[in-house]
């Protein structure tokens, strides 16, 4: 039987909004060893992504990287699936959308409330049995 998206995504969703500073959205991920944080707005909708990737090119090429919020940054158009994707097919959406991560949203509502996030490193942890790292 296949999997689906809930059975690997990563949980709790680790979030941020728009007006989070920029050097706190760094420290957040650094807090809880995530490469990319969800921003929402104040009622928990999905309104963007910001990657480490988006930090770093950032600071390459930003002087005043400092004063700027999570909004000044965040990719708008976030790839969400379901919770009820099967894992093949949301796989198969992260290469043909060349991105590295889902975000995964009730599918109630208005289907923009995240519930998890589904990475490649969570593919990856799946096709090698579930096992956390060796230390």
């Amino acid at each position: 039987m296949d999997k689906c998206v809930s059975d690997v995504m990563s949980t709790p969703v680790i979030a941020c909004t728009p007006d989070t500073p920029i050097r706190r959205v760094a420290r957040r991920m650094r807090e809880h060893d995530v490469s990319a944080l969800v921003v929402v707005d104040d009622a928990g909708s999905l309104v963007g992504i910001i990657s480490q990737t988006d930090l770093v090119t950032l600071r390459a090429f930003e002087d005043e990287w400092q004063v700027l919020r999570a909004e000044h940054v965040m990719i708008r158009s976030v790839v969400t699936t379901t919770p009820d994707t099967l894992l093949r097919e949301a796989s198969a959406q992260m290469i043909d959308a060349r991105i590295h991560r889902l975000v995964v949203c009730d599918p109630g509502g208005d289907g923009r409330r995240p519930i998890g996030v589904l990475s490649m490193t969570d593919v990856v942890r799946e096709m090698a049995g579930g096992e956390q790292p060796e230390e």
